[in-house]
């Protein structure tokens, strides 16, 4: 009986064979991922050939009346309870309300707890909601407005707020979510 011996490749290959063929599979991986992935240097998620939003302060010489406060209470007057914030409430010596960006009216709306909303659907998945507005507005649900139209004046027509005096309440929305308007307003100044 004769016993064949294995070539040093073959014994060789039976015992590292695998993780040969495991790092040839990762390098394979890893320069797929490298070059047939575009890469955009200032926002991977952003299109090419795009220009981000930019948003302008929804009235002029405003004074932060509440700031948004999503992990800390604030007391509110007119309910009589601490609550979470997640608008920002401005006052202004004339009122006036403007567009933060260009966008769509989606919705013009009147209730007793937020007085008088506008909805205005802007690029890149953000909303901008104006509550607490008089009754007398310069826009209607379908115009389409531009950054720094005036669509209305801050009042005190919002129920939930109304010992607050007339204000802005202004909520920003990203992609469905609320989200903090000092992020993409100027208003730390303010």
């Amino acid at each position: 009986m004769e016993i064949k011996k294995e070539s040093k490749f073959k014994k060789n290959f039976k015992r590292f064979g695998s993780l040969g063929l495991a790092a040839v599979f990762a390098v394979a991986i890893a320069l797929t991922i490298t070059f047939a992935i575009p890469r955009n240097p200032s926002d991977p998620n952003e299109p090419a050939g795009t220009t981000p939003i930019s948003f302008d302060l929804p009235m002029n010489g405003a004074v932060v009346v509440k700031d948004y406060a999503e992990d800390r209470l604030q007391f509110n007057e007119s309910l009589q309870r601490w609550e979470i914030h997640l608008s920002v409430d401005l006052s202004s010596e004339n009122n006036n309300v403007f567009s933060v960006a260009d966008g769509v009216v989606t919705s013009v709306d009147s209730n007793s707890l937020e007085g008088c909303v506008v909805e205005i659907q802007h690029k890149d998945g953000f909303v901008s909601v104006y509550s607490s507005l008089s009754d007398e507005l310069k826009i209607k649900e379908g115009d389409s407005v531009k950054k720094g139209q005036e669509i209305g004046q801050a009042s005190d027509s919002a129920a939930n707020e109304s010992k607050d005096g007339g204000h802005l309440h202004f909520t920003l929305f990203k992609d469905g979510v609320e989200v903090d308007p000092n992020n993409y307003l100027d208003l730390q100044n303010k």
